[in-house]
């Protein structure tokens, strides 16, 4: 046992010599490297300038270490030159695009400005024809307390110079106070809409559109007194005679009601009467047929007969008569009352 020991403690004394002179001969390894670097650097170099002159030999000594301290200040002198001069084109060149982007964004400005002002020329006409139209519908408009909305619903002060306002400014605010205009233009507005909607139903109720509806219909024969047409003689004409000069083109109900008689008559012959709300009632006389039967309720617009000679008739036409209770009206005074059809 105690010999073993012995050669455990031998072992380890010869690797503690061997490590340590790998140690020291490690750092003597690199010790020496940087003295033949050191020497290297420190290298003595003589430069001559001869001049082809007969002036004197320029010299002067150095080392390598000054040498390639100045070469490599040199390199990076001039790498910091052509970064630089890289960076200044690339700059130069986004100034450049930016300034024509400014001259574009400029030039849209100014047709802009254009733009804003000729909305503010539509929006005169537009608040002179809505001013005129509430007055004569009878509506006033509602005046605004805000600072920014127009006194007395006029766009007057919208288009006063502003002293306080320049430039695109200007145009911010203007269109600020006709926004604040067509807000308040909004509940006018939907008054005329209810007040058209009303009366475009009125409309429906009475007979107000023509009961023929081609563009080559005409009057034939005027309502009142007129020459009979097949005995001479004069008479009062109960209706109007309306032509297209032939037979089979549609007849519509001048107005929405329902149908109260259908059938053929000796004078009037194939005749349809409608009756109407307030106390209306219309004939439609000498038709070549129809397509309604008594009872029905019909829509202003929808087609009742077809234009026709029956009954005492001279040529194709169709009759048609207005009656307000018993009383016969000229159809006339209804007829393009509606101006929505």
């Amino acid at each position: 046992m105690a010999k073993n020991q012995k050669v455990y403690k031998q072992m380890e004394k010869r690797f503690a010599s061997k490590f340590r002179r790998v140690f020291v001969g490690f750092f003597k390894g690199i010790g020496n490297f940087f003295v033949k670097i050191f020497r290297i650097f420190d290298s003595k170099l003589t430069i001559m300038i001869v001049p082809h002159s007969q002036s004197k030999v320029i010299n002067f000594q150095t080392n390598v270490f000054a040498l390639s301290l100045g070469a490599i200040i040199t390199v990076g002198i001039i790498s910091s030159f052509l970064y630089f001069n890289r960076h200044s084109l690339s700059a130069k060149a986004e100034i450049s695009h930016l300034k024509n982007q400014n001259r574009e964004t400029l030039a849209t400005l100014d047709q802009l400005r254009d733009e804003n002002a000729n909305l503010f020329q539509s929006a005169k006409r537009f608040q002179s024809s809505l001013s005129q139209s509430l007055s004569l519908l009878g509506i006033s408009q509602a005046q605004s307390t805000s600072n920014s909305s127009l006194n007395n619903s006029d766009l007057s002060s919208l288009f006063s110079t502003k002293d306080i306002v320049n430039g695109s400014a200007r145009e911010i605010e203007d269109i600020k106070e006709l926004t604040s205009y067509l807000e308040d233009a909004v509940q006018p507005i939907e008054q005329i809409g209810k007040m058209l909607e009303t009366q475009q139903n009125l409309f429906s109720e009475i007979p107000s559109i023509w009961p023929i509806r081609n563009p080559n219909t005409h009057i034939s024969m005027a309502f009142g007194p007129n020459l009979h047409p097949t005995k001479g003689y004069w008479y009062i004409h109960k209706g109007l005679d309306l032509s297209t000069w032939r037979s089979g083109d549609p007849v519509v109900a001048t107005a929405s009601g329902q149908v109260v008689n259908v059938g053929y008559d000796v004078n009037f012959g194939n005749c349809v009467i409608i009756k109407h709300k307030h106390g209306m009632y219309t004939r439609y006389a000498h038709l070549n047929s129809y397509r309604v039967k008594r009872g029905e309720n019909v829509s202003q617009g929808q087609v009742i007969g077809y234009v026709g000679n029956t009954g005492i008739s001279t040529g194709p036409h169709l009759h048609y008569e207005v009656h307000i209770g018993s009383d016969v009206v000229d159809p006339g005074k209804y007829l393009n009352v509606n101006l929505f059809k």
